[in-house]
């Protein structure tokens, strides 16, 4: 119930920063990091963004403003 408790509301992260770091350092997990998603920031890190696969579907989820921050909320502020 508590992870559903923020559904809805908006992250106070920038849309654009996290574009701008999925970019130049989705490979790495940077856009992760961010928004406080260590662990699967870990991961991209050293899988090298899910050989390219799961760095490409974030770049889709960030600019579809679809893409949530470790509270589940929404990351939709430019």
């Amino acid at each position: 119930m508590a992870d559903n408790a923020n559904a809805g509301q908006e992250s106070t992260k920038s849309r654009l920063v996290l574009l701008l770091l999925c970019f130049f350092l989705g490979w790495a997990g940077g856009h992760r990091f961010y928004v406080n998603k260590i662990g699967t920031g870990l991961l991209m890190l050293f899988t090298m963004g899910g050989f390219g696969m799961w760095y490409f579907v974030d770049i889709v989820m960030i600019s579809l403003g679809v893409f949530k921050d470790k509270e589940n909320q929404s990351v939709v502020n430019w």
